[in-house]
């Protein structure tokens, strides 16, 4: 489909646009990957092709994940809310990968584009300041 050189320009591409994104920008790039994992996924269930399905639902489940793992619970008072909604939406990605159910990919989307939305319109409104590098997250995870 692409040939060697097309490919490592596009990982050096996301490479350097999630080293230079403001942490609020990292956000916003683990949300619409999610997004679009979760679109690909359902679009696989519906035709039952399964192993793209489940390719798309566990990377899916890592942003998800990583997302969680990178909540700071105590810096708002939404905050365990949140962690909440990511602890429901992985259990219903392991569901919809496990019994092959297309309602819990939907029930993920239903859920998670809002946050989606309004992580982008948060972001908006920030000044625009690059992540340190040490705390860059994502680009494992094929965001950007």
């Amino acid at each position: 489909m692409y040939d060697k050189n097309t490919l490592r320009r596009r990982a050096q591409y996301t490479s350097e646009a999630v080293l230079s994104a403001t942490p609020a920008q990292l956000v916003t790039m683990l949300y619409d990957r999610l997004l679009l994992d979760l679109h690909r996924a359902e679009a696989a269930q519906t035709t039952n092709d399964w192993d793209a399905a489940r390719e798309q639902l566990l990377h899916a489940q890592a942003i998800v994940g990583e997302l969680s793992a990178t909540l700071r619970i105590d810096a708002w008072d939404g905050g365990e809310g949140l962690l909440a909604i990511y602890n429901y939406a992985s259990t219903s990605l392991i569901t919809a990968n496990v019994h092959r159910d297309v309602q819990a990919t939907r029930d993920c989307i239903r859920i998670l584009e809002p946050l989606r939305q309004s992580w982008h319109d948060a972001a908006a409104a920030l000044p625009a300041t690059p992540a340190p590098a040490q705390h860059t997250i994502g680009g494992a995870l094929g965001v950007a």
